[in-house]
C-alpha cells in the first residue's frame, strides 16, 4: 500500500510536468529517440513548427532541416555532438509543416539511465527569426553607415579613445590630413596640431570641453603628414554610455581654407572700396577748394603785378610785393598738388622712357641727398614706354626719393629699380596687363599698419610743423592714377619703406598721335582787341579785365554765359576768354554756342582742371591754366589772335 502511494504521487508529478512542458508556447519542446526519432511534442513545436503530434511522432527530427543542412549531415552531426561533448548547441535554418523557413536557436540535451546508458534526447528549439532579422538590419544600417562615413571625401570623420588617441579613420581622413589609417590608428590626434598650438595645451583643452560641454567647436590651422598647414573646422561630440560615462569622442574636421581665403578677398575688397570711395570724397572736397583757391591766388597774382608795374620804383617797396608774389606762387604750386591728387590737373602726356628720364635726374636726384646717402639704380637695358607727364613723373620720382631720405636721418642707400611687370586678371588692385613698375626703396624707419593707412591722405605728414605739406604722396598717386596706374606702398616699422609706381605699358600702335603745334607767337604781341572775359568769379574777372586793359585791350565783362551771348550779338568782339568751371553753362558749353553763331571765333578756355570738357570739339579748345600771369596771357593771345 505504501509502495503505490509513492507510485501515484510520482504519476501526478510527471503529469504536472507534462502540464508545464505542454503550457509553454515560445519554445518547441521535444523528446528524441536515441537514433533521432520524434517521442514526445509539446504545444510550442505544435505552434512554430505546425505539426499535430499525431502527424511528427515517430518521424526522424531531420525532416525539420532544410535540405542542404541534410545533405551535409548536420542533423546526424549534432547529435554526435550532445553524445560526445554531453550538450549541442546552435543556430540555423529549419523549415516548417508549410516549406516556410525559420531562423531557429537549437539545445540538444543527451538523457541517459542512472546506469550511463543514452536513452535519447531533449530538445529544444527557438524561433529566432524576428530577431535575426532585427539584428540584421542593424548590421546592414551599421554596415550603411560605415560606407557613408568612409565614403565622405570633404570631411574628416574619425573617432577617438576617451585618452585622445585615433580608433577609426574615414576616406576624407586621409585625403584631406595625407594620412592612411595604418599609419595614423593608435596615434595621439594631437599630431595634427600645430607645434605652438601643442605648446599652449589646445588639444587637452578640446577635449575637456568636449568632457564637460559634450561638445567642442573651434577653427585654427591644422598639420598634414606633409609638414603643410590649412585653416580647420573642428567639432568635437563627446560618445557616452547609458550610465554617462565617455566612452570616447567622434572628431569631424573641414578644410575651410579657400573660404578662409575668399573671405580674407572679399573682406580685402571690401576695404579696397572703402579707401577708394574715402580717396575720392576727398579728393572731390580737395579739388573743389584748390579751384576756389586758383580764383583767389588768380585775383592776388594778377593784382600784385599789376601793382608792381605801376607803383614807383622803390626798393622796400618792390620787395615787399615780391615777396607776396612768392608767396602767392607758392600757394598755386600748392593748388597743382591738390589737383593732381584729385586727378584735376592738367598733364601733358608723353611716351617716356623711364631708364633715360631717370638718367638725366640723377644729377638733382645726387644734389638732394646730402652726404650721409647714396643712390643706387637698376635698370633692364631696355624697357617698353609709358605714356604719362614728364615733368610731373620727375616732380614724383623726386619727392620720393626725397622722402626716402628724410627716413633716414643718419643716413643710408635708396635703391631705384625699374622692371616690367605683367598682371593676370583678378590679381591685386591693377586691371590686367602689362606695366613698368618703379620703386624707391629706403632702409629707413618704416611706418606701422595705421601711419601706412593715412599716408597717402592729404595734408598728412609725419614730418615737423613746417617740414611738410602733407601734399607730396597725394599728389604722386593723383598722377599715377590719372596715367591709368597706381601707387603701392609697402612698408614695416623699423624695416624700411618700398613705394612703387606703376604705369600701364604703351604699344606703340596705340600711342596716341602728337598734338597739331599751335600757332608760333608773332613778334609783336596784337593790340587794340576787342575781348569778351567770361567768369562767375568778381574777384578774377576784374583781375583779367585789369591785366587785359593794362595790355592794350578792350574788355567786355560777363558773368555768365547767356551774358556773353548778349554781347556777342551786339559788339564787335575778336576774342573770347571764359572760365570752364561755371554754374548752369560751362565755358565748354559757351564755346559750342559761340562756334553755332560765329564758327570762326577764337575761344580761350581758362581752367585749372585736367578734364576734357564735354561738347563737341571742346577739347581741342586753347587752353590758359589758372592761376596764370598777365605774361602768360598776352602769350595765349598771341598764339590765337590772328
Amino acid at each position: 500500500m505504501e509502495v503505490l502511494d509513492r507510485h501515484d504521487t510520482s504519476l501526478d508529478e510527471e503529469g504536472r510536468f507534462r502540464l508545464l512542458v505542454d503550457a509553454i508556447t515560445d519554445y518547441a519542446i521535444y523528446m528524441l529517440s536515441p537514433e533521432g526519432i520524434v517521442t514526445s511534442w509539446n504545444t510550442g513545436a505544435q505552434r512554430f513548427k505546425g505539426y499535430k503530434p499525431s502527424e511528427i511522432l515517430g518521424e526522424h527530427f531531420s525532416r525539420f532541416y532544410v535540405d542542404e543542412d541534410r545533405a551535409a549531415g548536420i542533423p546526424e552531426r549534432a547529435l554526435i555532438t550532445a553524445v560526445e561533448e554531453g550538450r549541442y548547441e546552435g543556430e540555423g535554418w529549419r523549415r516548417r509543416k508549410d516549406g516556410s523557413r525559420f531562423w531557429a536557436h537549437v539545445v540538444i540535451d543527451p538523457i541517459r539511465h542512472p546506469s550511463g546508458e543514452l536513452v535519447g534526447f531533449a530538445k529544444i528549439t527557438r524561433d529566432l527569426t524576428e530577431r535575426r532579422a532585427a539584428e540584421h538590419a542593424i548590421r546592414q544600417s551599421e554596415e550603411q553607415f560605415r560606407r557613408l562615413i568612409q565614403g565622405v571625401s570633404d570631411y574628416a570623420i574619425y573617432m577617438l579613445d576617451p585618452d585622445g588617441n585615433v580608433s577609426s579613420w574615414n576616406f576624407g581622413a586621409e585625403r584631406i590630413k595625407g594620412y592612411r589609417p595604418d599609419e595614423i590608428i593608435g596615434r595621439h590626434f594631437s599630431t595634427f596640431y600645430t607645434p605652438e598650438d601643442r605648446a599652449a595645451g589646445l588639444p587637452e583643452k578640446a577635449l575637456r570641453v568636449a568632457r564637460a560641454e559634450g561638445r567642442f567647436e573651434r577653427e585654427g590651422w591644422r598639420v598634414r603628414k606633409d609638414g603643410s598647414r590649412f585653416w580647420a573646422s573642428v567639432v568635437v561630440d563627446a560618445i557616452r554610455d547609458e550610465d554617462g560615462e565617455v566612452l570616447g569622442f567622434a572628431k569631424i574636421t573641414r578644410d575651410i581654407t579657400e573660404k578662409m581665403e575668399t573671405q580674407r578677398a572679399l573682406e580685402q575688397a571690401r576695404e579696397e572700396l572703402f579707401q577708394s570711395q574715402k580717396m575720392e570724397a576727398i579728393g572731390q572736397l580737395t579739388g573743389g577748394i584748390a579751384h576756389d583757391f586758383n580764383n583767389l591766388l588768380m585775383a592776388v597774382l594778377g593784382s600784385l603785378e599789376l601793382l608792381k608795374k605801376r607803383m614807383p620804383q622803390d626798393r622796400s617797396l618792390t620787395s615787399l610785393v615780391d615777396n607776396a608774389m612768392q608767396g602767392a606762387q607758392r600757394g598755386a604750386a600748392l593748388t597743382q598738388r591738390m589737383l593732381a591728387f584729385s586727378r584735376r590737373q592738367e598733364l601733358h602726356m608723353e611716351p617716356i622712357d623711364v631708364p633715360g628720364l631717370v638718367r638725366g635726374m640723377m644729377e638733382i636726384l645726387s644734389r638732394s641727398l646730402g652726404p650721409l646717402t647714396t643712390i643706387e639704380t637698376s635698370f633692364p637695358v631696355r624697357l617698353p614706354t609709358i605714356l604719362t607727364d614728364p615733368n610731373q613723373l620727375e616732380m614724383a620720382i623726386l619727392n620720393l626719393v626725397v622722402n626716402a631720405r628724410d627716413a633716414m636721418p643718419s643716413g643710408g642707400r635708396i635703391m631705384l629699380r625699374a622692371s616690367e611687370e605683367t598682371i593676370t586678371a583678378g590679381k591685386g588692385p591693377l586691371s590686367a596687363g602689362r606695366y613698368i613698375r618703379i620703386a624707391v626703396i629706403d632702409e629707413g624707419e618704416g611706418m606701422d599698419a595705421k601711419t601706412l593707412e593715412q599716408a597717402v591722405t592729404p595734408f598728412f605728414t609725419t614730418k615737423g610743423v613746417g617740414k611738410g605739406t602733407g601734399l607730396g604722396l597725394s599728389m604722386v598717386q593723383g598722377l599715377a592714377s590719372q596715367s591709368g596706374g597706381r601707387l603701392i606702398l609697402k612698408s614695416t616699422l623699423g624695416e624700411g619703406t618700398t613705394a612703387e609706381l606703376w604705369f600701364p605699358v604703351v604699344i606703340a600702335e596705340q600711342t596716341a598721335e602728337a598734338p597739331a603745334d599751335m600757332p608760333q607767337k608773332p613778334d609783336n604781341a596784337p593790340q587794340g582787341l576787342r575781348i569778351v572775359a567770361v567768369d562767375d568769379d568778381g574777384l578774377v574777372l576784374m583781375n583779367t579785365t585789369l591785366m587785359l586793359e593794362d595790355l592794350g585791350h578792350t574788355v567786355f565783362e560777363a558773368m555768365a554765359g547767356p551774358e556773353a551771348l548778349d554781347i556777342l550779338r551786339k559788339e564787335p568782339v575778336d576774342l573770347v576768354i571764359c572760365d570752364h568751371a561755371m554754374p548752369r553753362m560751362t565755358g565748354a558749353q559757351l564755346a559750342q554756342a559761340i562756334r553755332n553763331e560765329w564758327p570762326e571765333m577764337p575761344i580761350i578756355l581758362a581752367t585749372g582742371y585736367a578734364d576734357l570738357p564735354d561738347g563737341p570739339g571742346a577739347a581741342d579748345l586753347p587752353r590758359l591754366g589758372k592761376p596764370f600771369s598777365q605774361a602768360q596771357l598776352a602769350e595765349a593771345i598771341s598764339r590765337i589772335a590772328v
